[in-house]
């Protein structure tokens, strides 16, 4: 009886080596950090590979270096000029202290959410509907300064922030329809104006032109029957004033 309970013994005795030494092994990916705790104070960040911890003394936690994607929930905004809208973002940001992460704030995922959410609705509705829609550039750059610098305690790097799409109420996109069909009425009457001026100073140069040659008044009423003459479906009748004839007559005096 005492070798067999001496048996179990060391069965028993195997097995908790065997627990001890399992627990005190982790393995960190690429993309992974490990932050130890000894007896409930910080100790060190692990880095990734085959890492080994006390048992029971210490505590490991892992936390993700890669780049996380996060949509910003659509937030009902009021711009500056008094106009509702509906705006979606999306933040790109990523943990460079996991330290930090981990000690400074509770759940730094839910924490930066939150924070996007309010620095939109602030940033947005210091802005007017056309800054807005025109500017997109410059305000997601100062949200990302925004997001940045109030996410750095807690060791996340915000790189980039963009607003995706913003919904505008029906009454405001039909304003917005007739106030772009009038801007492309003004321009094409103000196109239109402007070659009407043109071709009114070149008929006025080529008018003047004709009218210091003597013969050029004559030459171009000829061209003109000419051009029309080319089509034989029609008869044309046309006066020949005097004038066209006078240097004819006049050559012929001279001969």
């Amino acid at each position: 009886m005492f070798g067999l309970g001496s048996y179990f013994f060391w069965i028993i005795a195997l097995a908790f080596i065997i627990v001890i030494i399992a627990s005190a092994i982790r393995i960190l990916l690429e993309y992974e950090r490990g932050v130890v705790f000894r007896l409930g104070r910080f100790s060190s960040v692990k880095g990734p590979g085959l890492k080994f911890i006390i048992p029971i003394v210490d505590q490991m936690t892992k936390i993700s270096m890669r780049t996380v994607a996060m949509d910003v929930p659509p937030q009902d905004i009021i711009t500056r000029d008094n106009v509702s809208v509906n705006v979606n973002a999306v933040l790109y940001f990523r943990v460079v202290h996991p330290d930090k992460a981990l000690i400074e704030v509770e759940n730094y995922l839910y924490a930066t959410s939150q924070l996007a959410q309010t620095s939109l609705r602030s940033v947005l509705g210091q802005v007017e509907l056309d800054e807005l829609l025109s500017r997109r550039e410059k305000i997601n750059q100062n949200l990302q300064e925004i997001l940045d610098r109030q996410t750095d305690p807690w060791g996340v790097k915000v790189s980039n922030v963009e607003i995706k799409h913003v919904d505008l109420p029906i009454e405001m996109q039909r304003a917005m329809a007739r106030q772009a069909e009038a801007e492309r009425e003004r321009r094409a009457k103000i196109i239109h104006a402007t070659g009407e001026l043109q071709a009114s100073e070149s008929l006025a140069a080529a008018a003047q032109k004709i009218s210091s040659a003597s013969g050029a008044l004559q030459l171009r009423f000829l061209q003109t029957l000419t051009e029309i003459a080319t089509e034989k479906n029609s008869t044309i009748l046309f006066p020949v004033p005097i004038d066209l004839l006078t240097p004819f007559m006049e050559k012929n005096k001279g001969d």
